[in-house]
């Protein structure tokens, strides 16, 4: 099968070559889902688990990427709950080759089915970026309706889908960025916007919930905003300063069948957009992840056309 490797960390995206790769196996508790569209997130490449399995051993030449949506071709053994020839979408496991090739094998558990009126482009846009948002908003952020949350890089893949779900759970959203966001951001369902390069953000005032993709002196000033009882939510590390009188949380986000049928059903029904910048093919795959300009939104490489 045709795949993206990647061997050396110090090259990064750079690094990328297309190669033929042998079929994947299905272990216990798992499927092989035949890739019609695939995921990455760029920071990929500085996570440990790209280069190194659960006992530090070195995987490479590894498969990037860790979201899909594609079509079970097989099943391991004891395998339930999914069948051959079912639309799926969801994340592989860290530590094992990913989506970044015609095939992959996925433990079941970290699958739902992909109703058939959603795109597998679509598909391929929601699991990182979907569950990110979902967690980090009601199981860490415990959000409820009347809060007021500061969602930063609210323009970006993960960003406008917190903007999205906090807006809908009744929430008053601030969303940050450059200036050039700003309508963007509006859009998704911001209610105000801050421009992190021009406005002062300490002028906002007080916030329930601040969701953070950004880190650094962002984090920093961003926990001086938090109300008593309030979250600081990080997905970019333990942030280096937490609220006076709130709580400071950073999260790995986790696959969960329950919250991607959530997710996937807000799609359907039109509560939630993707947010997708770029759409590539396989074999293009590897310039579309090394782009020489910015992107915004989120790029899906199209396996299968």
């Amino acid at each position: 099968m045709k795949a993206i490797v990647v061997t050396d960390q110090a090259v990064g995206t750079a690094g990328m070559t297309l190669v033929e790769r042998p079929e994947p196996e299905p272990a216990i508790n798992d499927v092989v889902v035949q890739v019609h569209a695939s995921g990455f997130v760029p920071t990929e490449m500085a996570w440990p688990s790209t280069w190194t399995d659960r006992l530090n051993r070195d995987r490479t030449p590894s498969i990037p990427g860790h979201e899909l949506a594609g079509v079970v071709t097989a099943l391991g053994y004891g395998t339930t709950g999914l069948s051959v020839g079912q639309r799926v979408f969801g994340l592989t496991d860290w530590t094992r080759d990913g989506t970044l090739a015609e095939y992959a094998a996925v433990e079941a558990r970290n699958l739902a089915p992909l109703p058939g009126d959603v795109d597998f482009t679509v598909g391929a846009s929601l699991p990182i970026s979907g569950l990110t948002a979902w967690q980090g908003l009601f199981e860490h952020g415990r959000l409820r309706a009347g809060q007021s949350v500061l969602v930063h890089g609210a323009a970006g893949a993960v960003g406008s889908i917190v903007t999205q779900l906090a807006r809908e759970a009744g929430a008053y959203v601030v969303g940050t960025g450059r200036a050039a966001d700003r309508q963007t951001v509006l859009d998704f369902g911001a209610m105000e916007f801050v421009d992190l390069e021009n406005d002062a953000l300490e002028e906002l005032g007080g916030v329930d919930l601040v969701f953070d993709v950004i880190g650094g002196d962002i984090a920093k000033r961003s926990a001086g905003l938090i109300r008593a009882g309030g979250t600081l939510v990080s997905v970019v590390g333990p942030p280096e300063a937490s609220p006076e009188n709130g709580q400071a949380v950073d999260f790995v986000v986790e696959s969960d069948r329950a919250q991607l049928g959530e997710i996937v059903q807000r799609v359907r029904d039109g509560r939630l957009s993707t947010n997708i910048g770029h759409v590539a093919t396989l074999d293009n795959a590897v310039a579309a992840l090394n782009p020489t300009e910015r992107i915004k939104g989120k790029t899906i490489i199209r396996v299968r056309p």
